[in-house]
């Protein structure tokens, strides 16, 4: 026995269990390397606020590192190798890459699935009017949002028109210091005796979400809507776009502020979409920075998580199912159905989407002994879902004992937890999709405070964490 320990100490710190803040448990040289990797992190952010453009900057990085599109292997009849590296873009709002390992896809795969689409406020597809001498676009909001945080914040424009004669047209304002920026008013405390005593999920409502866009006329008396008028003019002038494009286009607005650290440590990340762009970017740099390895890793960036994962795009699609058909058939001469199903059968996959971190403003929400806290690592979530485990993917115990044992040989600092208590409410993620085409998968990423805000905050150590523990995954799992 320990001279400085009781018998009682010593057992205790044999049979018990306790999440630990990382922080302490890294190096300096580890600290170094975490704020190092949280400020590229940052950059991403902040030139990847819709899934579009996480899609163009990512493609910019992977190729730079080496991957080919898997459709060109494809096209010019060749077969896949070990250590190759090869992605596929769908629609350009999602995207699949894979780094080939040694043995056969029959075996399994290694997979990471991180979602890239934020909660955010999308136009109507007639969303122009003028009212009051100014005017104003109507939108529709994405996922899951309270509604009051999106007003009186400056908002930007990010999005693509499709014109009449087929041809594109990218529109970003409001992202550079000298753009002009967009916003939706609010009532002054003044006037708002009756708002205040509403409900806050009535306070504001969806169909009051227009946005301020301009107040400008157009100098032709004989013309009505003359501010609308003016608008579309400048529209029109700038970017060749009529109101009908409006019908054929895909318009975001999100906050224009710039991701920050926060805190006087600068400890913390605070920025707009970090669900689930900060698993999504740490799945990505995972893969690219794989080096030899046995089994096929394959990372999965999906669109529409936060509405479902419905449409083509999105984690209920074949996308994915048919890139590792594709997988299968360029490793081998003699492909068959039976083939792929053992390959996903045998396959394993970290859904990488984020937990919300326990909040002390709110702690009546949580159950304290099983939620997520800022700064104590990677989180694994065994189960999601709502109040009965409703629409839940949970993970066997087998194999969550198989990625904490990965984890605690790796020195990788994690925690495990649940999204709030049993009846408060309850979330889901792209797990439970990939789990009924037959791999293993569990919930793994970064804890969250302020989830789903326009400026969401996570720690940077738990950013850092969750890329070493992801790497280790498709390395050694």
């Amino acid at each position: 026995m320990s001279k400085n320990k009781s018998h009682g100490q010593e057992l205790l710190e044999k049979l018990s269990y306790k999440a630990h803040n990382a922080w302490n448990k890294i190096s300096d040289k580890e600290v170094e390397n975490t704020f190092s990797f949280c400020e590229e992190y940052k950059d991403f952010l902040n030139k990847s606020k819709t899934e579009r453009e996480f899609v163009k900057q990512a493609k910019k990085i992977i190729e730079k590192n080496g991957f080919i599109s898997i459709d060109d292997i494809i096209s010019s009849n060749k077969k896949l190798k070990q250590g190759m590296k090869v992605y596929r873009i769908i629609k350009n709002k999602s995207m699949i890459l894979a780094v080939i390992g040694s043995n056969p896809p029959q075996k399994g795969l290694n997979l990471l699935g991180a979602h890239i689409d934020s909660p955010r406020l999308d136009l109507k597809p007639n969303p122009i009017y003028e009212s009051s001498d100014m005017v104003f676009l109507k939108t529709h909001y994405y996922g899951g949002i309270k509604k009051y945080q999106w007003v009186t914040i400056p908002l930007a424009i990010h999005g693509i028109f499709i014109k009449k004669d087929g041809t594109s047209v990218e529109v970003e304002i409001g992202e550079d210091e000298k753009d002009t920026v967009f916003t939706i008013t609010d009532l002054l405390p003044h006037l708002a005796q009756e708002q205040m005593q509403k409900k806050m999920s009535e306070g504001i409502t969806g169909e009051g979400l227009n946005i301020l866009f301009g107040s400008m006329p157009f100098n032709d008396e004989k013309v009505s809507d003359k501010v609308k008028l003016n608008i579309l003019n400048l529209l029109n002038q700038k970017y060749g776009i009529v109101e009908e494009d409006f019908q054929s286009a895909e318009i975001e607005f999100v906050p224009s502020f710039k991701a920050q650290d926060v805190g006087l440590d600068r400890s913390m990340v605070g920025a707009y979409g970090q669900d689930d762009r900060v698993c999504a970017y740490t799945a990505l740099r995972s893969i690219i920075d794989l080096k030899e390895i046995e089994k096929t890793a394959v990372c999965f960036l999906a669109d529409k998580e936060e509405i479902g994962s419905m449409g083509n795009t999105g984690a209920q699609s074949t996308i994915l199912e048919n890139f590792i058909a594709d997988i299968c058939n360029l490793s081998t001469d003699n492909y068959t159905d039976i083939l792929l199903r053992r390959c996903i059968t045998n396959s394993k996959m970290l859904s990488a989407d984020v937990n919300a971190a326990i909040d002390p403003n709110y702690e009546g929400v949580y159950d304290k002994l099983n939620s997520s806290f800022a700064g104590r690592g990677i989180v694994l979530q065994k189960y999601t879902g709502a109040r009965g485990k409703a629409g839940a993917s949970d993970a066997n115990a087998e194999f969550v004992a198989e990625v904490r044992n990965l984890f605690n040989n790796n020195k990788i600092v994690w925690q495990t937890a649940e999204l709030g208590k049993v009846d408060q409410g309850g979330g889901g993620t792209i797990a439970q999709f990939m789990a009924n085409m037959g791999m293993d998968v569990i919930d793994c990423g970064v804890a969250v405070l302020s989830m789903h805000a326009p400026f969401e905050v996570t720690s940077k150590v738990d950013i850092y964490m969750t890329y070493k523990g992801y790497k280790v995954f498709l390395e050694k799992i």
